[in-house]
């Protein structure tokens, strides 16, 4: 599904929602970790906030309940590069998009992250809009 992430600068990026239909409203702000996408998503210091990951491929080792920070999923909305549905880790006990689908986040991909970056370094704090087309 077609996802448009509208930013405060007037700057607008085209996805795809891999969670379904929704909309997320908050600040956008970004992380540039390697992994630790779900530690990022249960970390209460992004509560609200529509986190973008720098690096461009997540999903690939999917979810599992020893790497919850917290019982919740805080960020309103995750982005990235390329979304992998198919985890491969003994570990893993379900896929990133079943599990932010359970918490009502929305999940976009298949937009160019390192802009995105470089716009939020630049600019500062700004609010964002993601919905679809």
């Amino acid at each position: 599904m077609k996802a448009l992430i509208a930013l405060e600068d007037g700057t607008v990026l085209t996805g795809r929602s891999f969670t379904g239909a929704g909309e997320a409203v908050g600040e956008i702000v970004f992380n540039t970790g390697m992994s630790g996408y779900q530690e990022v998503l249960t970390d209460p210091s992004y509560t609200g906030q529509l986190v973008t990951m720098t690096y461009p491929l997540i999903g690939n080792y999917g979810v599992n309940d020893e790497d919850m920070e917290s019982a919740s999923v805080h960020p309103r909305a995750f982005l990235m590069r390329e979304y992998q549905d198919v985890p491969s880790n003994f570990r893993a006990t379900g896929t990133l998009a079943e599990f932010l689908k359970k918490f009502g986040v929305l999940g976009v991909d298949g937009f160019d992250t390192r802009m995105l970056t470089r716009i939020i370094r630049n600019h500062g704090a700004m609010k964002a809009i993601i919905s679809q087309h």
